[in-house]
């Protein structure tokens, strides 16, 4: 969350964010909550103050008149400080709702615009493939290698589940460990987190695990939610904790299952494997002082671009628009893969761009929320600042994978950096 009383002392420009990120919060409110508390903490101290006089007097009065006026005085502070407390306990209520609904300010360059169409081209790296025939989608190819199975997941699971099989899993194993060992070199800590989080720390790190619009999976009857991602968990690692200065910046790489409900996720390109309710992702996460996180967040994407350059899969990176943020990040950078099975209609030249990763820094918002601080060399506590990103969302990066190194005959031949991991260099068709 903002600071209240930066969001009091910088009302417009806070309201303006709010617009152009298209969100809904009450920005005034906050203000005058913050104020009114403010004020009933002043006046429930000078109460406490009386009470501690009155008690000091009763203790230095014996004459049975004073000591009987000092009682009832007593009394009467007690039941007003009663009464101060409760407003101000509904107050401090009432604002730290309100409060948790501003978003965190966006980057002065971050492009402003609604959704990802807004979005700003800021790179490209890699030719898309040519083909001398109609490349398939992820999904015949997937079908007709005899990796993927929708069909079964469905009646199994439900709708936007698979089975990956046979060669399918050494895939997804090889991504994993090769986007693994070059976090390991970068200084990065791995670590397999819980696949469960409290609803507290969902709420910490900027996700709204409650509600139509949620994309969380909630646990009936628990204060417990399905991750959407490791960021959840590793962000929550360190809650009401006060890391050591001299250990920042902390650098961890959690591999998690993600489960997502994906509510009104639908379209052309969102079948097969792009928008499903469960995946597996190897995230980046950062705790750092407040003057290196603009340098670790360009740090953070330059990964992302290394794994997927190293894949030799094409890519673009987008500086993303204000309404496609989120309410946590400060500035967010997506690196977008060519997914030739994307096309329009069916062409060697078709296809078009699709999401694989995404860095952010979230500046001080999420620590605000879950109490992450560092002692700075004045002695004082002051909030770190969290970034977090894709290493690799293997559902995704199959997708890249299988429809950029298609060949004619409809077998897969693997970019090179797998062959290792896998053993194998061609997926090819079962006999």
């Amino acid at each position: 969350m903002l600071d209240y009383r930066f969001i009091a002392e910088n009302l417009e420009a806070v309201k303006k964010n709010i617009a152009s990120r298209c969100m809904k919060a009450d920005a005034e409110a906050v203000a005058s909550l913050f104020a009114r508390r403010t004020e009933l903490s002043t006046a429930l101290q000078a109460l406490q103050q009386q009470r501690n006089a009155n008690a000091a007097a009763m203790k230095g009065k014996m004459e049975a008149a004073p000591r009987a006026a000092l009682v009832e005085e007593g009394k009467k502070l007690k039941e007003s400080i009663a009464a101060a407390e409760a407003e101000l306990a509904a107050v401090e209520a009432a604002l730290d709702t309100e409060g948790r609904r501003i978003p965190n300010m966006a980057h002065p360059d971050a492009p402003v615009g609604r959704e990802d169409t807004d979005n700003l081209e800021v790179k490209r790296s890699g030719e898309p493939p040519h083909f001398d025939f109609v490349p398939a989608d992820h999904v015949k190819l997937g079908q007709d290698l005899d990796i993927i199975d929708f069909d079964t997941a469905t009646k199994v699971s439900g709708t936007k589940f698979y089975y990956l099989k046979n060669e399918g899993v050494y895939l997804e194993l090889a991504l994993v460990r090769y986007a693994l060992d070059i976090l390991q070199k970068k200084g990065f800590t791995p670590c397999i987190t819980p696949d469960l989080a409290r609803e507290q720390i969902l709420e910490g790190i900027g996700f709204n695990p409650r509600g139509a619009e949620s994309n969380v999976y909630t646990l009936e009857g628990e204060d417990t939610c399905l991750v959407g991602t490791a960021e959840i968990t590793l962000g929550g690692y360190h809650a009401d904790t006060i890391l050591p200065k001299e250990q920042l910046p902390l650098r961890l790489a959690g591999l998690s299952h993600c489960f997502r409900r994906e509510a009104g996720a639908a379209g052309q390109f969102s079948k097969g494997l792009y928008r499903v309710h469960q995946f597996t992702k190897l995230e980046m996460f950062v705790y750092c002082l407040p003057e290196d996180s603009e340098r670790l967040h360009a740090e953070l994407r330059a990964i992302e671009e290394e794994i997927f350059a190293g894949l030799g899969i094409p890519y673009r990176v987008v500086d993303t628009c204000t309404g496609d943020l989120g309410a946590p990040a400060y500035r967010k950078w997506d690196l977008e893969a060519w997914m030739p099975g994307r096309a329009k209609t069916p062409a060697p030249e078709g296809g078009d761009w699709g999401e694989v990763t995404s860095a952010s820094n979230c500046t001080d918002y999420q620590a605000r929320r879950l109490n992450i601080r560092y002692k700075d060399d004045d002695g004082r506590n002051k909030f770190v600042h969290t970034l977090n990103g894709t290493a690799i969302a293997v559902s995704r990066a199959i997708i890249a994978v299988l429809e950029n190194f298609q060949e004619g005959d409809g077998s897969v031949r693997l970019p090179k950096a797998l062959v290792p991991y896998c053993g194998f260099e061609f997926i090819k068709k079962k006999n």
